[in-house]
């Protein structure tokens, strides 16, 4: 048996020699001076039992005081203590008892571990996104998602390393910072990459399952349309708020054309004719993957032109603060409705429904209003035959609309009634 001031004072010579230490495990001394621990076993191959030697790795002392991190370092980069290698000779032979070559073995291992290394949870993300069907649109939108919320967490780490405490910490940091809807969209995108690392043996389960519960659900919750004086007293408050001009302004765009947030945050200058009065949005950006022509009434085409003033030399009408190549952030409405007390009370998108309500209320075609709304004719065979867009018949409506705006939030109640006399 060795001991380890055997293998410390043990001197080279010019041939290499053996310090032997029992059932296979040995120390070879080189003539560089290099101490190798050697494991020797036989294995039977083809009915033929063969020796051979396991290389284990270099004899080391540990230094005083070394933590169980670096002592795992170490041993990575091939550096074993006398009783480490006991160790390892041991786990070779419980290998060996089975008919298994440890040196096969380990470069199974490594290779699993290069495998692992290579498929980090953003990896294969990116793969399950670029297997779905979506547009790209969509494609573009989760993985932003994923980049702001799950990747700076987990994206880095071996798919098959990721616990549910990594993905419940995602969820409660998602669901404090970025809200229970962006939460919830995480908890599906990880649970959809995890089915794809799964089926395609790169994980063994969903980590995401045991923690499904864990936040509360969260509830889309439609908020309700709002009154003429409602509206009124939103676009005046939205107008004193003293936020910034491009976010102001592009609040009044929404409730000028009642496009989705969405829309008209990422909105292009390329997008515009001032001189036609139209906002033609390319099927790429449509929720229903339609070309929609916008008519912009009188109110918008003013403020558009004082917009691009500000924000012309740009492609974005309403670029990012931060960066200018990008969109600014819908966020910048719920956050401009918190500071003016309206949060709970009424959502960007909920523009689209008083608009909606108020418009049919005002007697306008329902086939005018839909067709202004980008909604999908729910009918089929209709929808086959109906290619109205009614642009001339919306610019009208529209127009209408814009000047009804106005008037509530000036509170002219009889400009409305005259208004809504011309109503079609």
């Amino acid at each position: 048996m060795l001991t380890d001031t055997k293998c410390r004072t043990a001197k080279p010579k010019d041939k290499p020699y053996k310090l032997p230490d029992g059932k296979g495990l040995y120390l070879e001394v080189k003539p560089n001076g290099v101490k190798a621990w050697r494991y020797r076993f036989k294995l039977a191959r083809e009915g033929v039992i063969k020796e051979s030697v396991f290389a284990i790795g270099d004899y080391v002392t540990a230094p005083n005081g070394e933590t169980p991190e670096a002592a795992q370092s170490r041993r990575a980069g091939g550096g074993f203590t006398l009783a480490e290698a006991r160790d390892e000779r041991a786990k070779a032979r419980a290998l060996v008892k089975q008919g298994i070559n440890p040196a096969h073995n380990r470069q199974l291992e490594r290779v699993k571990r290069e495998q692992d290394s290579a498929n980090t949870f953003e990896a294969v993300a990116r793969e399950w996104v670029a297997l779905k069907t979506w547009e790209p649109i969509t494609k573009k939108r989760r993985l932003d998602m994923l980049a702001r919320v799950v990747f700076p967490k987990i994206g880095a780490l071996p798919v098959k390393q990721i616990t549910p405490a990594h993905i419940l910490n995602v969820l409660k940091t998602a669901a404090k910072k970025n809200g229970p809807s962006v939460a919830a969209e995480a908890k599906r995108t990880m649970s959809g990459v995890f089915e794809l690392a799964v089926a395609t043996l790169r994980a063994d389960n969903d980590p995401t399952y045991p923690v499904r519960k864990a936040l509360p659900v969260n509830k889309t919750q439609h908020k309700r349309p709002l009154t003429p004086d409602e509206v009124g007293q939103l676009l005046r408050d939205f107008d004193g708020h003293g936020g910034k001009f491009e976010t102001v302004c592009a609040f009044r765009l929404m409730w000028w054309t009642l496009c989705r947030p969405i829309e008209i945050a990422e909105a292009r200058w390329e997008e515009f004719d001032l001189n036609a009065a139209v906002w033609r949005i390319p099927e790429g950006r449509m929720k229903m993957r339609r070309e929609h022509a916008v008519p912009l009434p009188a109110q918008a085409v003013e403020m558009l032109r004082a917009l691009h003033g500000v924000t012309g030399r740009h492609a974005l009408l309403f670029p990012n603060r931060d960066d200018r190549t990008k969109a600014m952030a819908t966020a910048s409405f719920r956050q401009a409705l918190r500071v003016l007390g309206w949060a709970g009370k009424f959502s960007p998108h909920a523009a689209r429904t008083t608009g909606s309500t108020l418009l049919n209320g005002m007697g306008y075609s329902a086939d005018w209003i839909e067709r202004q709304l980008a909604h999908a004719e729910p009918n089929a065979v209709r929808r086959t035959y109906n290619h109205a867009d009614y642009l001339a018949d919306r610019s009208r409506m529209m127009q209408q609309w814009a000047d009804t705006l106005d008037a509530w939030k000036n509170g002219e109640a009889e400009k409305v009634l005259l208004l809504r006399s011309t109503a079609a």
